[in-house]
């Protein structure tokens, strides 16, 4: 299960071998094989953790890339031994198991491996002598081998291999294999046959599996201590059979599953109190029943009135179910999922699985979530009705066990749908001071892998949904390329869900603000210019102005800040077009005019940009913006922003007629005057390093002093941020000499000294007077 423990120093060293097996363990040979150092040497304890952590990272990290030879390094028993290992899926094929042979294995579990053929069952044979526990389960062609039907040239090409089922196998010579599953064996396989050279087996699961005839389970009546039957169709001789099982009598652990599930085909068999009893009866040391899915044919429970006096007991003689109050102890756990039984006041187990509240809805997710996933999605989606109507009081251990199944069914889309509708609802703020950083950044891991896997939109929406419960981008950051990647191509499918879009592009924009140039820049070259002006484009196209529009323009404003590259590339996919197409659509939206003008401000701050932003067309617009009362000051102060370092530039760069620059600066003068220095903000700066250039310099006034009164309107609304901010960057000394200089404007030298006061003060106040 997800673990909220630090991670052991093995795992750790487990994790990065794996990750860089060529500059710890390995070297290539011809560039494309591993082969393993020859002065290393690798117990059990360790090979095993290698090889299994190998199959769990394949499976659940997209970023991990595996090595077709990866197996071949432990192909020699002399440098490396391998004990317990389990397989799963597509990861393992023919050849992989092959390249272990040799080895003495103890513990083999395959699942789900179906891409493994016969040839695997005569590997199989080579662990013979040391194999105690074997699963099976679910690997679908493991009996069928390729057979070429016609043997000549011309009908190989035709048709070159059908699969032929193998009948003639059988566990002959596995002498000390005791623990066997064969779940959703393949129809055709003769089980009798199979098992028959078994002496001695413990355990055995024939999931799934139909036999009409299990006569031959009595030949280990004597010591089978664990049966498991799930899904198959029973009948009475089915019990009789059972109840014959001697060792299910005696044994000290013992445990019967004869559950079902009730929704995937109709089932003859009832359950009876005859046959609880029987079990009762027969079975006198039996730890663990499961019955889930079970149809009670007539009423096991005690009467109504009976029931419902005194406390909750898990005492036998007090049991609700009447064939129990002949149970020597209470069970260890009991299945009664999906059951009438599991919502009776006394049940004598421990531990129950059932629907009836979030203890056992727990159990039941905990019981079934390695084989079992049409169980366990039923099991999760009752989970997450407690969780959005109720309050998860086990929350840890919900958490673990619904990351568990998302990483076990990865391709599952029933698990992936209800397992990340769950996660919205365990990871939203009510539990967020109850969670680790290590189990947050489980839960955004299976996330991403449920994005990955599926384009399905109810796991879109629930994924993106679930990602909005996090601190971003800082909780994202850890996986940040990867995160962007997905929402980009969310955001580029042709068909859209407007709902799973919307959420998107906020989260787009959540994870380019406030980040560093870096991430920006790799994002931008993911496409994500291209992307934004794209839904832009689209919603122009229908006229529409609403979150998505917004969205977009303010995360074009937030990764174009202080990031060249990305503004240029907003200018050569015709930014400016839909700049301009917006305003004349939307005159009234103030939010979007703001978010393209603070866009429009990055994009004047690159000097290598400003010629293609100097067309009557353009300046007209900024300057007729200056006059904007939109959003406060923030339309007209991005505007007279933009101006500003174009008037930097000097009057040689001014190359147009109209409108002429003198006028632009009035113009630009008249606007600075007229807003309330006061005026709170909707602006983040990171740094102030674009204002400050504009400082140091006497051939634009109008941009020093639109850059002091800038500097003047942070301190004095938002000191505790910004003082600090412009004495960390030298903004004091920049502006004592602007002060000195003749060409500065008296009323900009004024502010200037008030800027410099405030952070004074600021500093006085927050002094350490401690001793």
């Amino acid at each position: 299960m997800a673990s909220d423990s630090p991670e052991s120093l093995m795992t750790l060293c487990t994790d990065f071998c794996l990750r860089n097996l060529e500059g710890t363990l390995c070297y290539l040979l011809d560039n494309e094989t591993l082969r393993l150092h020859p002065d290393i040497f690798l117990p059990s304890e360790i090979c095993d953790k290698l090889v299994n952590e190998y199959v769990e990272l394949v499976k659940t990290d997209s970023i991990f890339e595996p090595h077709e030879s990866f197996f071949t390094l432990f192909s020699d028993p002399r440098s490396t031994r391998l004990a317990r290992i389990h397989l799963r899926e597509q990861i393992v094929q023919d050849q992989d198991l092959e390249a272990i042979r040799k080895q003495d294995l103890v513990e083999l579990y395959l699942t789900n491996c179906e891409k493994l053929t016969a040839k695997s069952l005569q590997t199989l044979v080579s662990f013979s002598h040391t194999l105690i526990s074997l699963s099976l389960f679910g690997c679908c062609n493991i009996f069928y081998e390729e057979e070429n039907p016609g043997g000549c040239e011309d009908d190989c090409l035709v048709n070159p291999t059908r699969q032929v089922l193998v009948k003639d196998f059988t566990f002959e010579g596995f002498s000390r294999l005791r623990f066997l599953n064969l779940g959703r064996l393949i129809e055709g396989v003769n089980v009798e046959t199979l098992l028959r050279p078994l002496a001695s087996l413990a355990a055995l699961d024939l999931s799934g599996i139909q036999l009409n005839d299990v006569g031959f389970l009595t030949q280990w009546k004597d010591s089978l201590v664990s049966l498991v039957l799930y899904n198959m169709d029973l009948s009475e001789e089915h019990i009789q059979v059972i109840a014959q099982l001697h060792k299910l009598r005696s044994g000290p652990h013992l445990h019967l599953d004869i559950s079902r599930d009730h929704l995937s085909s109709y089932y003859k068999f009832k359950l009876t109190r005859r046959v609880l009893n029987l079990f009762v009866e027969n079975l006198l040391n039996l730890t663990s029943l499961d019955i889930s899915g079970h149809t009670m044919l007539e009423n096991c429970t005690i009467p109504s009135m009976e029931e419902k006096m005194g406390q909750t007991s898990i005492e036998p003689a007090k049991s609700s179910i009447a064939p129990f109050r002949g149970l020597k102890r209470p069970l260890q756990f009991l299945g009664l999922f999906e059951t009438s039984l599991c919502r009776l006041t006394h049940i004598p187990a421990y531990k129950v699985s059932g629907d009836k509240n979030e203890e056992q809805v727990l159990n039941a997710i905990e019981a079934y979530t390695e084989h079992r996933p049409e169980i366990t999605s039923r099991a999760i989606n009752l989970l997450f009705d407690i969780a959005r109507i109720e309050r998860c009081s086990q929350l840890l251990r919900a958490l673990q066990l619904v990351i568990t199944a998302l990483k076990c069914h990865k391709d599952d889309k029933n698990i992936q749908v209800t397992g990340s509708a769950a996660l919205f609802y365990l990871t939203n703020s009510e539990y967020r001071m109850e969670q680790s950083v290590k189990l947050r950044r489980q839960v955004i891991q299976v996330v991403l892998n449920g994005m990955e896997s599926y384009q399905e939109v109810t796991v879109q929406r629930n994924c993106c949904l679930t990602l909005c419960n996090f601190s971003i981008p800082e909780e994202l950051e850890f996986q940040y390329r990867r995160v962007n990647e997905l929402l980009l191509n969310i955001l580029n499918q042709s068909r859209q869900d407007e709902s799973i879009q919307r959420i998107a592009v906020h989260l787009c924009n959540a994870l380019v603000c406030q980040v560093d140039n870096d991430h920006k820049e790799a994002v931008g070259k993911m496409g994500f210019v291209m992307t934004m002006l794209k839904l832009i484009q689209k919603k122009l196209a229908d006229k529409t102005c609403d979150q998505v529009m917004e969205f977009s323009w303010s995360a074009l404003w937030n990764i174009t800040d202080e990031t060249p590259d990305n503004c240029e590339m907003f200018l050569n996919y015709s930014g400016m077009k839909l700049f301009l197409e917006c305003l004349k659509e939307f005159p009234e939206k103030q939010e979007l005019h703001r978010n393209m003008l603070g866009l429009l401000g990055n994009v004047a701050e690159v000097k290598e940009l400003r010629p293609q932003l100097m067309t009557s067309q353009f300046i007209s617009v900024f300057s007729n913006l200056l006059e904007s009362k939109a959003d406060g000051i923030e339309v007209s102060y991005n505007a007279c922003g933009v101006l500003s370092h174009i008037m930097f530039d000097g009057p040689e760069a001014w190359g147009i007629c109209e409108p002429h620059r003198e006028e632009v600066v009035k113009r630009m003068w008249a606007a600075i005057q007229s807003w309330d220095i006061n005026s709170r903000r909707n602006i983040n700066y990171r740094s102030f390093e674009p204002i400050l250039r504009l400082l140091p310099q006497g051939i634009s006034p109008v941009s020093q002093h639109w850059a002091t009164w800038a500097l003047y309107n942070l301190v004095s609304v938002y000191p505790d941020k910004y003082c600090p901010l412009l004495i960390k960057e030298g903004g004091i000394p920049l502006l004592k000499d602007m002060i000195k200089m003749a060409s500065a404007r008296q009323e900009t030298k004024e502010m200037a000294w008030k800027v410099i006061e405030h952070c004074s003060n600021f500093k006085e106040e927050n002094m350490d007077t401690s001793r």
